[in-house]
């Protein structure tokens, strides 16, 4: 969500009695950015811009603050109570800020509380993509499967050129044992984006099903070469060390 997009909605005529509205919007970008280096420190800027009359937007750069701090929990419960709270005219706004608190909650692995916050974003914007994208990756943390593929086949119909579509899609066939199925999606996905990580992944669980280990081995390990550092290149480790005997 852009700095801006907040700061329009939640500054008025009240807020700019105090000081020009320019100078809010400074101090809410500057809050947004520093979450991003400085988390704490921009926590307790917010707080005491909120307790100076920051109103929403210092709200919502606490809220981000807290994430970065891996407060998932209070994050996920501020930014729903947020959206709330937005103007229901604000529609996208209320939409995003709600899709920041599912991707909160399912970092505090509580994906019903995430299900939740997406739904009630879908039910404002049934035909947002990231949303559908958002709530299918819910559902499939809830093995609620076949709900998933309604929702990533809605997404799909929306955003066919999407490779990171496919390939979750491609994981709610695999849990469906419809084999065939996820590796049509994820070689699809991978002929529209080679390098990536995700896709290549999913096509390495899918080698090592059929009983393809050598070539489970070399998905695994392109995306060690291509993706260190993230959580994909994390799993094809671990599924590295388990293929080797050395993980169990």
């Amino acid at each position: 969500m852009a700095a801006g997009l907040l700061f329009v909605a939640v500054t008025g005529p009240a807020a700019a009695q105090d000081s020009p509205p320019v100078d809010h919007a400074r101090q809410y970008a500057a809050c947004m950015t520093l979450t991003k280096t400085e988390p704490a420190e921009a926590l307790a800027s917010a707080r005491a811009w909120e307790a100076q009359g920051g109103s929403q937007a210092a709200r919502h750069c606490a809220a981000v603050a807290m994430i970065g701090l891996g407060r998932f929990d209070e994050a996920a419960a501020s930014l729903d109570a947020l959206a709330q709270d937005l103007d229901p005219a604000e529609v996208d706004l209320r939409v995003g800020v709600l899709g920041q608190a599912g991707q909160a909650w399912l970092l505090a692995a509580d994906a019903e509380r995430a299900l939740a916050a997406q739904s009630a974003a879908l039910a404002l914007a049934p035909e947002n993509v990231e949303m559908l994208v958002d709530r299918g990756i819910s559902l499939i943390t809830l093995t609620r499967y076949w709900e998933a593929l309604d929702d990533f086949n809605a997404a799909l119909d929306l955003a066919p050129g999407w490779p990171d579509i496919l390939i979750f899609r491609a994981s709610a066939y695999r849990y469906l044992d419809s084999l065939d199925l996820a590796r049509d999606d994820v070689d699809r996905a991978l002929n529209l984006d080679p390098d990536n990580p995700d896709g290549l992944l999913e096509r390495g669980i899918l080698h090592r099903i059929a009983g393809e280990p050598e070539a489970a081995r070399a998905d695994w390990q392109r995306v060690l070469n291509l993706a260190q550092g993230t959580p994909a290149a994390d799993m094809a480790r671990g599924n590295l060390a388990r293929l080797d005997g050395t993980k169990p």
